[in-house]
């Protein structure tokens, strides 16, 4: 070897060191099933209008490190699930917990996948078609697994290349009947490029932080999410797209209600996303390093027996309905849960780009806060992570009430609303967890 080229090889830079490989795999189901997202409908699926997928990003680093992020077009994932899926990649790869991040767009237009236990799961739907929804859960499991699989199989020298671009659809909906209130929303359209050997890209993972809830009939698909990745694999041939959700809780998509806007919205975003790729993204130095924790939750409880009760007997049906729910509980367990494990999870990728996941339906004042401490132009924060199972509230709009602040806690299995603490708590876990990983 001539002295030269291997000074060439040495002074790499570590930008151009990682491999990185993208998969697919279709989660449209096969038979009518119960929807998940809306608790108005009565009825299962009635056709689909666009496939959705399972999609995984597998990343390595100069250090051989591997790393995982599953893409899901469904309304969310269960922590029961994802620590079965979990453990099935860290036996096949070697893949700790902290390096596998699963994301769901929570889009309500693709079908509920059941829970287990006290599952946070909106309407009836378990109780009326039990043999298809496990089915369904059954062969989401799989093919998840499957995703995650030929992603590392198709592992390949590859570039990272980050960088944010802006749209503007989000409208923060609690002002929807309370203009007083104020209308936080993130624009931001973080995204990460992997790039093969010629420089193409090989897969874009990007996210926006807003409710995909363009679309609410009874035909299967992505909603925006899903139409922008299809959009930016048209685009990109050969390229995997990846949505990521953000905190986008109480965040809606507005107007909304036809396909037409539902195209239009994801044609938005895949044009912010294309901006970035024809621009000047950064390059992503290496190492990757993940750390992963869990924090309780507490609920503001206790209520009295009496308490609930007396709610048992309401006027409002779904308060009614979970008060019978939590007098069931106290009946076979002795009482109600008091926390719940809360995960929150950071990628932080060299002097790049550092991701926060959080679970549940996180509202944007905690991006704005995690992105005010860590750096605007490098922090990205994603909710609906690892765990969807209620609606996680800052202080404000648990003060403010309403929906997002403890109202939609009545359609689920948890006690709620959470208490006060809830903001520092998780961002208190936030902080411990990003410094693991300096």
């Amino acid at each position: 070897m001539k002295p030269w080229i291997g000074l060439l090889l040495l002074t790499a830079p570590s930008w151009a060191a990682w491999r990185a490989g993208a998969s697919a795999v279709k989660l449209t189901p096969s038979e009518a099933v119960w929807m998940a997202g809306y608790a108005a409908r009565t009825k299962p699926s009635e056709g689909v209008l666009q496939d959705i997928w399972a999609k995984a990003l597998a990343l390595e680093d100069e250090t051989g490190a591997k790393a995982v992020v599953v893409t899901l077009d469904l309304v969310g994932i269960r922590a029961e699930m994802a620590k079965e899926v979990a453990d099935t990649a860290n036996r096949k790869h070697g893949l700790p917990r902290d390096r596998v991040w699963f994301n769901a767009s929570h889009t309500h237009s693709a079908p509920l996948v059941k829970g287990h236990g006290n599952a946070y799961e909106l309407g009836e739907y378990a109780s009326r078609q039990g043999p298809v929804l496990d089915r369904y859960r059954t062969f989401v499991s799989a093919r998840i697994s499957e995703a995650i699989d030929k992603a590392v199989a198709a592992l390949a020298p590859a570039t990272l290349h980050f960088e944010q671009s802006l749209a503007g659809f989000a409208v923060n909906r609690r002002r929807v009947g309370h203009r007083e209130y104020p209308g936080p929303v993130d624009h931001d359209v973080p995204v990460l490029i992997a790039k093969n050997g010629e420089g193409k890209p090989m897969a874009l993972l990007f996210g926006y932080a807003c409710h995909n809830t363009v679309l609410s009939d009874y035909l299967i698909n992505g909603d925006y999410a899903g139409f922008a990745q299809e959009a930016l694999e048209k685009r990109y041939p050969g390229a995997v797209a990846l949505f990521v959700q953000g905190a986008g809780a109480d965040s809606n998509p507005l107007p909304r209600r036809t396909v037409e806007l539902a195209r239009r919205y994801g044609a938005t975003l895949a044009d912010a996303v294309a901006e970035v790729v024809s621009g000047k993204p950064k390059p992503v130095t290496g190492p990757l390093k993940t750390a992963f924790e869990q924090v309780d939750l507490k609920f503001a409880g206790p209520v009295s027996k009496a308490e609930w009760e007396k709610r048992s007997a309401s006027g409002q049906a779904q308060e009614r309905k979970h008060a019978a729910r939590m007098l069931e509980t106290v009946e076979k367990e002795g009482k109600l849960r008091e926390t719940y494990p809360y995960p929150v999870q950071v990628w932080r990728f060299g002097t790049g780009p550092t991701i926060f996941t959080f679970g549940g339906e996180l509202v944007v004042d905690y991006a704005l806060r995690i992105k005010a401490k860590y750096g605007w132009d490098t922090t990205w924060v994603a909710g609906y992570s690892n765990d969807v199972f209620a609606y996680i509230p800052s202080l404000r709009v648990l003060k403010e009430g309403g929906y997002e602040g403890g109202g939609a806690m009545l359609f689920g299995s948890l006690p709620g609303p959470w208490a006060d603490d809830v903001e520092e708590r998780i961002a208190s876990a936030a902080d411990r967890v990003a410094a693991r990983t300096r």
